[in-house]
């Protein structure tokens, strides 16, 4: 067995692992990227964001062409769609994305390597026919999708999100499993293409972590595109033979006919195979490895980030923390404010959060105000199809810091960016709307939205 040496083993390429590589080589560590793909990026490049979006954007396209061109004035007939051909371009954008990392990896003068790792002891681990040594490790392996006992995944009718996102045909009736943003994603995808969809959510609501308020507006939307939301409901089973999905709520049984059904309850922590206890990694009891405010496991050296460690399950968060890790180990001042990590449900239209919510203020018996405003009074919103939805922002009643925002709306995810940035100095809702927005933007229901904290909103009473 060949024996290699570096400053760094980063294991897992996903965001997390990738992006703490490339930081770490940018300052100077020489450093080994370790993945079970031969294409780098993880879930969320593979087989997860990035595929997601496209099959997204091109449903999206599929709808417009279908139900909203006319209104347009474009007239066109015989609307179809080819899914192969879908598939095609979601497959192009997926390899030109990963290649880039490649590519990069490369110029960074990175050692990639291929295969599963293993730790032998807190500073060495195997991958393939190879031992690797270093001083730092960081463990970035992700996670994998949540498999119930009584809804095992076959690949062909009872699916995860990875095959969801690779049929070849649209399913007549797919029920989905969990209302969050991965199934309410993919249940869109495929309603969309034409297939009758059925979302069954355990909870009380969907996208569960977002105020009542936007919670009832985002349904009322989604059923109004075709989506059957099914809430306060435990799945119980599957019967194959007739092809019926199992559900009870109030001690009464539901039952759903589906030909493919979606599980989306979630993801686990991904650090199978990794021989965690040869280097001494401990893990807690929700099964994530444990880890210290600066993302130090019990091993010494070896740190871990992402999906694996608690906190939100999100790409930019994996991001944010393979760049800090990878500063401290270079002796730097690493950052990160993980109270300020956006979420963000890429349906249309989306719903992105970040923050306190107006719920969970109340519940804590913060005094806060509210600001919100209607995209149906924006022009761009209008000229874009986009009134539906609001933008809502959380101030402390005292203090006028912002808190927090949600947005339902056209494109929310890029819109809460800004606010993100006000809220990440200390900002107020004065400062949010003392700021000027290019008009005619969509940014300016933001803008109107922080002018009415304080009952001040120009364009609405």
């Amino acid at each position: 067995m060949s024996s290699q040496s570096f400053d760094l083993i980063v294991i897992g390429a996903g965001p997390g692992g990738y992006v703490c590589a490339f930081r770490a080589a940018q300052l100077g560590l020489t450093v080994a990227l370790i993945d079970k793909r031969a294409s780098l990026g993880g879930t969320c490049l593979n087989v997860g964001c990035i595929p997601s979006k496209a099959l997204l954007a091109s449903s999206e396209h599929f709808a417009f062409a279908k139900s909203h061109a006319a209104d347009h004035g474009i007239k066109i007939d015989n609307v179809s769609i080819d899914v192969a051909a879908m598939l095609k371009k979601k497959d192009g954008i997926v390899a030109k994305m990963t290649g880039g990392i490649s590519m990069l990896a490369k110029a960074r003068k990175i050692t990639v390597l291929t295969g599963e790792a293993k730790f032998t002891s807190a500073n060495t681990v195997s991958v393939a026919d190879q031992s690797l040594t270093a001083k730092n490790i960081v463990i970035a392996t992700g996670s994998a999708p949540v498999e119930l006992p009584f809804l095992k995944f076959d690949g062909e009718t009872i699916i995860s999100s990875t095959e969801a996102l690779t049929l070849t045909s649209v399913p007549k009736k797919l029920v989905v499993v969990g209302g969050g943003a991965i199934g309410l994603e993919l249940g869109s995808v495929w309603s969309r293409l034409g297939a009758d969809v059925t979302v069954v959510e355990f909870l009380p609501k969907i996208a569960a972590a977002n105020d009542d308020d936007i919670v009832r507006n985002f349904t009322r939307l989604l059923q109004k595109q075709g989506l059957k939301i099914e809430v306060n409901a435990k799945v119980t089973g599957y019967d194959a033979k007739k092809g019926v999905l199992t559900a009870e709520r109030d001690g009464k049984v539901l039952e759903f006919t589906a030909d493919k059904v979606l599980v989306a309850v979630g993801r686990r922590p991904y650090a199978d195979n990794l021989n965690l206890a040869a280097a001494g990694v401990e893990i807690t009891d929700k099964k994530r490895i444990k880890v210290d405010s600066h993302l130090k496991t019990t091993a010494p050296g070896v740190w871990a980030i992402g999906d694996v460690i608690d906190g939100p399950m999100l790409a930019h968060k994996a991001e944010e923390d393979g760049v800090a890790v990878a500063e401290w180990i270079a002796g730097k001042h690493g950052h990160i404010n993980w109270d300020l990590m956006p979420a963000i449900i890429y349906t249309e239209p989306e719903v992105a959060s970040v923050g306190l919510g107006e719920d969970a203020a109340k519940a804590k018996g913060i005094a806060v105000n509210i600001g919100k405003f209607n995209f149906a009074a924006n022009a761009r919103a209008l000229a874009n199809d986009a009134g539906d939805g609001y933008v809502k922002i959380i101030a402390d009643a005292k203090t006028d810091k912002i808190l927090g925002a949600q947005i339902l709306g056209h494109n929310a995810g890029e819109l809460i960016s800004e606010i993100v940035t006000h809220m990440e100095y200390g900002g107020s809702a004065e400062d949010l709307a003392r700021t000027i927005h290019a008009h005619p933007t969509m940014s300016e229901a933001v803008k109107e939205a922080a002018l009415a904290v304080s009952k001040s909103a120009i364009h609405a009473l």
